[in-house]
């Protein structure tokens, strides 16, 4: 039996739409509690500058969410490796992007990291990317998996609020850092 036979609730119905809802909050929080231990550890700050006011790292939810639904028992190991690089990477290429894009700000920058690409993404965080998203799919996931198991039944309940406090986080942290990005321009472009 390979480490990856766990169930995925790749259908998108009721259960399997409440299943990545469930994962995709646990490891945006576990990101969340990821950034602000590395913010602690290498500047001795817990609080890192979030997108979101509250806990969660939206990317750190997403791409856990992709690998689970992508990856198989049956999958090559060469192309779990390969997807372990390319889907985080991806994401955080992506995330950095658009956030640069619509707030005129980058909440983080690799720029002084060798084999950068627009401060986006580096090679050397590319590469932890593989090997925590591998210890993801070994040993955490699983985990999720019971835990999602055992409060399947509480969470059928609350899993639509938890979905409207997404929206709502996402609503009001646009708007904020909308307010912010078009205050920042202002100041350095006064109308004379």
């Amino acid at each position: 039996m390979s480490f990856l036979d766990f169930p995925s609730h790749a259908n998108l119905n009721f259960e399997g739409v409440s299943a990545v809802v469930f994962y995709f909050t646990i490891y945006a929080l576990i990101g969340w509690l990821i950034e602000n231990c590395y913010s602690y550890a290498t500047k001795r700050k817990f609080f890192k500058p979030n997108f979101f006011h509250g806990p969660f790292k939206p990317m750190y939810g997403f791409a856990p969410v992709v690998l689970v639904y992508l990856i198989g028992p049956e999958t090559n190991w060469g192309i779990i490796f390969l997807l372990c690089f390319i889907i985080p990477t991806f994401i955080e290429y992506l995330s950095g992007t658009l956030l640069q894009k619509f707030f005129q700000r980058q909440w983080w920058d690799y720029s002084n990291m060798p084999m950068q690409i627009h401060g986006h993404v580096c090679l050397p965080f590319s590469l932890c990317w593989i090997f925590l998203s591998l210890a993801c799919i070994k040993w955490i996931h699983p985990v999720i998996i019971s835990a999602y198991e055992a409060a399947e039944f509480l969470w059928a309940w609350i899993w639509p609020a938890v979905v409207l406090y997404f929206i709502a986080e996402l609503t009001l942290s646009i708007r904020r850092h909308s307010s912010q990005a078009l205050a920042d321009a202002e100041s350095t472009n006064p109308i004379q």
